[in-house]
């Protein structure tokens, strides 16, 4: 079995945020990060039931860039809850486009009113948009539909929070509630090494539970090593791209990503999704690697 440096596994794997958020022995911790982060105006959610996530509409580049859960409260309210490891040309436009999937599936009834259940995105980002880096402090965006003079909400129905991670460096003396808690813990439980006291909690103590490598089978250690070495591909990647962005023009770091992206026989769909290069200009690098 492989020896990791890290004792507990990192959420921003897919098989990491899957094993934490997305099993069904594990309900508990996504139905308790969600009622913290609702709290004010959900109430308290009782009851979750993962729907498959193929029901969004994603394609196969969309699953292997944006890990992302479906799910449904009691009162048949949906929420997608997705974790994106990386920017990416037009994501808001995605995020809103699917939405409306869990809007459309209403309107399957016959004796359909138009009423809607409220439909909720939640997205855990591991960068920061650009347009958001004037304001260092603020990492959770809550955004409705509302009149842009009174900013009143016009609906309440629709609702989407991204949650700009890097920009949450509280340590853990600082930790005041147990949404924060659990902001802590996605961020830094990869570089913990053991559980901190101001964590010693029943639902947190589950995660590190779940989370520690040492009790994975082969089979889950091995589906947890491709995950690792997806994200720190990508990873490397990108720091690449971004330090030879600064010496040499954006450009030629854009250009590295994609070379790095064909060496390890990415499609070009997803290079040109990644990169915002277009096809002409990926076949040409192809062809300049390849002699």
């Amino acid at each position: 079995m492989h020896a990791f440096a890290e004792k507990y596994i990192n959420p921003f794997t897919d098989y990491g945020f899957k094993r934490l958020f997305g099993e069904e022995m594990n309900k508990d911790l996504l139905l308790d990060f969600l009622n913290e982060l609702l709290k004010e105006e959900q109430g308290q959610i009782t009851e979750l039931n993962y729907l498959k996530n193929e029901q969004l509409g994603a394609s196969d580049i969309d699953r292997k860039a944006i890990f992302d859960l479906y799910c449904e409260n009691e009162r048949g309210e949906k929420f997608i809850v997705e974790l994106q490891k990386s920017k990416q040309n037009f994501f808001k436009d995605r995020t809103v486009y699917y939405s409306t999937f869990p809007i459309r599936e209403q309107a399957k009834r016959a004796d359909w009113d138009y009423e809607l259940n409220a439909v909720y995105t939640i997205a855990i980002l591991d960068f920061v948009f650009d347009a958001d880096k004037a304001s260092p402090e603020k990492f959770r965006y809550d955004v409705k539909l509302t009149d842009v003079e009174t900013k009143k909400v016009f609906y309440n129905k629709l609702t989407f929070i991204y949650l700009e991670m890097p920009k949450f460096n509280k340590a853990v003396e600082e930790l005041e509630t147990r949404f924060e808690k659990w902001l802590f813990v996605i961020r830094n439980l990869n570089r913990l090494e053991r559980i901190p006291e101001k964590l010693k909690e029943k639902i947190f103590e589950k995660v590190f539970e779940v989370a520690e490598i040492a009790k994975f089978t082969p089979d889950q250690v091995r589906s947890y090593e491709d995950s690792l070495k997806y994200y720190r591909d990508l990873k490397n990647s990108l720091d690449t791209a971004k330090a030879e962005g600064i010496e040499e023009g954006i450009e030629k770091g854009i250009e590295k990503v994609a070379i790095e992206m064909i060496k390890a026989r990415e499609p070009d769909d997803k290079i040109i999704q990644f990169t915002g290069l277009n096809a002409e200009q990926i076949m040409n690098l192809r062809k300049q690697h390849a002699q």
